[in-house]
């Protein structure tokens, strides 16, 4: 049973009955709920729970056999993919980047609407992410993993989306790296009331960057609410999990 705290304010994105099924195999089943407006959402679960399935829908990329997602109260399905993606964007883990420079790879977005991309644009991005305008033509084979990510945030940001998918983004990084991206997501939170949604393996990352939680199994959301919920939660088997006895 899905259980779920109430938040006050405006909602970003709204889940209800949502289903995915992919060769047969349920992946999503039955999902409702929401991402409030300007707050982060953290993700947590086991792995194959469906997380980054659900990013995918709400981007885009897969259309729910069942049910409906809405952004900003309007029907998914109803949006052009380009501007839902525009208005959605995604962050993944592995931060691909193309071969060449910094700048090429904060112009792509621009190149793919046949737009330019003014160099002055670039280093103003650059500055949000906390890279200076020296970092503009560095091969991004020379950056470390913090400052592809970076990169890949700025990127993210081009096209100004209202929401963020973050899917796993500092797994692969040090604990200074991982600091200083979890203050960047803050920072771009707080300062352009962009709503974020982060899957996160850690624990301890949901509770201290999250303003809100959903916990997802085998496809289900099982709880979801206020983040605290994770130091109390209500079901057993999030119980178990929060434990580390989820099997």
């Amino acid at each position: 049973m899905q259980q779920s705290n109430d938040v006050t304010g405006k909602v970003a994105i709204e889940l209800n009955h949502v289903s995915y099924s992919d060769e047969g195999l349920d992946i999503i089943k039955d999902v409702s709920g929401i991402l409030p407006e300007g707050k982060i959402t953290t993700f947590v679960g086991p792995s194959g729970a469906g997380k980054t399935t659900i990013f995918r829908l709400l981007n885009g990329l897969i259309s729910p056999i069942n049910g409906d997602i809405y952004l900003f109260g309007e029907n998914t399905q109803s949006i052009e993919p380009t501007e839902l993606r525009r208005t959605v964007g995604i962050a993944l883990q592995d931060a691909t980047m193309l071969r060449g420079s910094v700048y090429k790879n904060l112009a792509m977005p621009k190149t793919l609407q046949n737009q330019e991309f003014q160099k002055e644009e670039a280093e103003h991005l650059l500055t949000q992410v906390g890279l200076d305008a020296s970092f503009l033509n560095r091969d991004v084979a020379d950056l470390s993993g913090g400052q592809r990510q970076k990169v890949s945030i700025a990127r993210t940001l081009v096209n100004q989306p209202r929401v963020l998918l973050l899917d796993e983004i500092t797994s692969s990084l040090d604990r200074i790296s991982t600091s200083d991206i979890e203050h960047l997501i803050q920072h771009i939170n707080q300062e352009f009331a962009v709503t974020i949604a982060w899957i996160t393996h850690n624990l301890e990352q949901a509770l201290h960057i999250g303003d809100y939680t959903w916990v997802m199994m085998n496809g289900e959301l099982i709880e979801s609410g206020n983040t605290d919920l994770l130091e109390n939660p209500a079901d057993p088997r999030v119980q178990q999990f929060v434990k580390g006895d989820w099997q």
